[in-house]
Parts: structure tokens; sequence; C-alpha cells
């Protein structure tokens, strides 16, 4: 994807999104609460409001996204304490066994299919052994009525405006049964899992299997 689709969105994004993902954050968060001295990596940071939060409690903060726009506005916030980078998830320029946490909010269902394979190999090649991977996303359900379904009223039209290809991204990443359909093809154990929003959204808390 060449053209940066958050070009004429990235400055108002903190205004008009996170208003509704300041919650789902906070209960993310609280699964792997952050230490001081914890190297964490946010794949797709976006504006570096995650990051902030680790930063704030001490942490070493790396963001990658594709989103210049995105990452300039990453940048005024977290200053230059954070190494955030522009570039793809799927060849990440990090060293083997690197970081305590790896964060994707929100991020793996904006990928197209074929990259989404590849983005979980590369998190689990640059995790230490003992780390956590945090995935946040879409959820293919159930959705509880009525309150879920008006949740996903809200979403579907976040990812409508958001254009064609983001949209066709977001359907085959439900259609794949979002996160545990990742989880299911890797090496993976699931420690903690939260399903919200009446169905909607899911957090996982994922290890490494040791042989």
């Amino acid at each position: 994807m060449n053209r940066d689709p958050y070009q004429n969105f990235a400055n108002k994004y903190d205004k008009y999104v996170e208003p509704f993902n300041s919650v789902v954050r906070q209960i993310a968060m609280s699964m792997f609460p952050p230490q001081k001295g914890m190297v964490v990596l946010d794949v797709g940071c976006g504006t570096g409001t995650n990051l902030s939060l680790y930063q704030r409690a001490g942490c070493k903060v790396f963001g990658i996204d594709l989103s210049l726009s995105m990452l300039e506005v990453a940048r005024i916030k977290l200053s230059t304490r954070a190494n955030l980078i522009q570039g793809d998830a799927s060849e990440m320029p990090y060293p083997n066994n690197f970081f305590n946490i790896i964060i994707a909010f929100l991020t793996l269902h904006e990928m197209p299919g074929y990259i989404r394979a590849e983005v979980m190999d590369e998190m689990t090649r640059i995790l230490k052994h003992d780390g956590r991977i945090l995935l946040v996303d879409y959820h293919p359900g159930p959705i509880r009525f009525p309150k879920g379904w008006w949740y996903k009223t809200v979403i579907l039209t976040f990812e409508i405006l958001a254009g064609r290809e983001h949209f066709i991204n977001y359907r085959d990443f439900l259609g794949k049964h979002g996160i545990p359909g990742l989880i299911d093809s890797q090496k993976l154990n699931v420690e903690k899992k939260k399903i919200i929003s009446k169905g909607n959204l899911a957090l996982f808390l994922i290890n490494l299997k040791q042989d």
C-alpha cells in the first residue's frame, strides 16, 4: 500500500478515535502491567498512545508503523526517548529474543490476509523466550443482542469510512476467525483472554510454547 491512508486524518485521530479506545487500552494494560525496564514494541503504533503509557512506567519503547503521518504525531507525543520507525511488520529490523512484550492493538485486521501470519512469525522471532504478546482486535462473536449489535454498527461505520481496502481486510480478518484463527496457526499459548464490547472485541495475552 503506497498511499498513506491516514495522511488526512492523523492529526484528528486522537480526538475522534481515542475516546472509543481508552477503556479497551486500560483493560489491555491490566492483563500484563508495565514494569520499569521492560523493552516494549507496539506493532502498528499509530499516534503512540500505547507507548506513552509504557514510557511513563519507565519502559524502553519501540514502535513500527507504515504511516508516516501517524508516526509524526507519535514523535511529538513521545519525544526522542522512543525508537520509532516506518516499516513493514512482516520484515522487522529487530534482533531475535529482544522484547519483553509486543503489542498489536487494533492492527491485525488492517493487514491483508497473506501478511498476518508473517507478522505473527516476526513477533514470535523477536520476542524473548519468557516474553508476552498482547493482541487486541475485533472478534467474530457471537455478538450479544441488543447492545452488541449497536457496537457492531459503530465499528462497521468506522471500517467503511476507512476505505475499501481497509474494509476488505477487516472482513477477511473476521472471516478467518480473528485472533483465535491466528493463534491456532502458530506455536502459541493463550495465557489470558477477555471478550468485551458484547462480543465485538477480544484481548489475548500470549506466550511461546516451550518444547
